[in-house]
């Protein structure tokens, strides 16, 4: 046969280069291409499935996971950075302290536009290689800039900017994820993926605090915030490489975007998207600095020679959850698990606003961990109505158990990356109405108050457009 060795992608050919061998008792109708192409791939198809595609899947996850975990340290370095700011020299009001946090994620939710379309023209093994090592631009940025306290603001700003490399990881990395796995067990997949990646931010709350002031007597060492990274990075890179692959029926198909877009619900499951994903990330970023302004005391906690923050709780419990949610989907329907993550989100918010004037942190914590998981459950189930709604829309019969066509499937694909794009906007815009609160109303209740009204409106989002069951499907 004729095949070829893909530079770029998957989908273009040089002709006259030979086919790959055939690896040993590999899954039936597939045909390996140098650049670990595979032709060929069809989840669907139970004999291929079972043959060994569920372990080329596995395979690939599980370095796309690993990948994207480090989108999301580098994404949210700057939450937890921030905290540390003032005790490096910066000199900061609150409201560049707000846009440094935000900033990050206003620029990776507009990353993800391009980054949805990178994984069709690139292949996904080859995206994932160049989206990772990206990311070394702005952890080893990082680490220069803040290691001088005389940096100016435009700089920090800038160079919290280029953490939004990492922000764009998650479109790229769900689209193509979204290709390896059979409509029926998407839910679990894309939940493990998104929650692989979510832990970034907890990890990177984690570690930070101890890395910058373990041994480091009554100074701090910043700069190690971003060069601990750098490994890592490299190791990724390397890893997909040599393990993941790039799949031709990953195709870029333009008029699938565009009638993606044109889809109406295209926008009603952003609008839902903003409000479970976008609580995640938005709260996630603004974690640590709420709890060192509201509660100064608890902000750190000394570990033998280090500083321990608990705001990575916060992200750790949401993206637990999120693979959870995917599944809950996968057995009672996206809009059903949704419509419950978003009372008790609003249930979580109304109970932080009755906390705080008590001025009690465990209370104040459990709440607004409550609400965390609550996001990380609807991020999972959001994330599953998408293919389920667009292969329902394609008329697909039980659409949430059999996959639709391959035009339908890149449809949902490119939805994927627009709907986690417009999500993450999220991540911008709750930073900065709290920070509005706090700078109009001297508190952060009034911005809290705003949260449980847009909940409340999103509940019934959901459940005008989404709850019934349409031609036996359960969306």
């Amino acid at each position: 046969m004729t095949a070829q060795t893909s530079t770029t992608s998957p989908a273009h050919t040089l002709p006259g280069a030979a086919a790959a061998p055939e690896p040993i008792g590999s899954p039936p109708g597939l045909v390996f291409r140098p650049g670990r192409v595979i032709d060929g791939w069809n989840p669907e198809d139970p004999a291929q499935w079972a043959g060994g595609g569920k372990d080329i899947a596995a395979r690939n996850l599980r370095w796309s996971i690993f990948a994207e975990f480090l989108g999301f340290v580098i994404w949210q370095l700057w939450s937890i950075v921030v905290v540390s700011l003032p005790k490096g020299g910066f000199t900061f009001d609150t409201g560049q302290i707000f846009w440094l946090i935000s900033m990050p994620s206003l620029v990776g939710a507009t990353l993800r536009f391009p980054y949805t379309f990178m994984v069709p023209k690139f292949g996904g093994r080859n995206w994932t290689m160049i989206s990772a090592a990206l990311l070394l631009i702005p952890s080893i940025a990082l680490a220069v800039c803040v290691s001088n306290p005389h940096t100016p603001f435009g700089v920090m700003l800038f160079v919290a900017a280029l953490a939004g490399f990492g922000g764009g990881n998650f479109a790229s990395s769900m689209a193509n994820i979204t290709y390896f796995y059979p409509q029926s067990k998407k839910g679990w997949a894309l939940g493990l993926n998104a929650a692989g990646g979510n832990l970034g931010a907890s990890v990177a709350q984690f570690l930070v605090p101890i890395a910058i002031t373990i041994g480091a007597a009554a100074t701090l060492n910043l700069p190690l915030a971003g060069w601990i990274w750098v490994p890592l990075i490299l190791v990724a890179v390397f890893g997909a490489y040599k393990r993941m692959d790039n799949l031709s029926s990953a195709k870029g198909d333009f008029s699938a975007s565009l009638a993606a877009i044109k889809e109406p619900h295209l926008w009603i499951l952003a609008f839902l998207y903003i409000g479970t994903f976008g609580s995640f990330i938005g709260f996630a970023g603004v974690f640590p600095k709420l709890i060192a302004d509201t509660f100064p005391s608890y902000s750190t906690f000394a570990v033998g020679s280090a500083s321990l923050s608990l705001a990575f709780l916060g992200a750790l419990v949401g993206s637990l959850a999120r693979p959870f949610g995917g599944r809950l989907a996968d057995r009672f329907g996206g809009s059903v698990i949704t419509m419950i993550s978003f009372v008790v989100m609003g249930v979580g918010a109304l109970v932080v606003i009755l906390t705080l004037p008590l001025g009690n942190f465990w209370l104040f914590l459990v709440s607004f961990l409550v609400l965390f998981a609550a996001s990380g459950v609807g991020n999972g189930s959001t994330y599953r109505m998408i293919p389920t709604v667009f292969a329902l829309r394609a008329g697909t019969p039980n659409a949430n158990e059999t996959g639709a066509d391959i035009s339908t499937q890149r449809k949902a694909a490119a939805a994927l990356g627009i709907i986690s794009a417009v999500g993450a906007y999220g991540g911008f815009a709750i930073p900065q109405l709290l920070s509005l609160s706090k700078t109009s109303f001297g508190t952060y209740t009034t911005g809290l108050g705003w949260f449980v009204m847009a909940y409340a409106v999103m509940l019934a989002v959901t459940a005008t457009f989404y709850l019934k069951k349409r031609e036996g499907t359960r969306i």
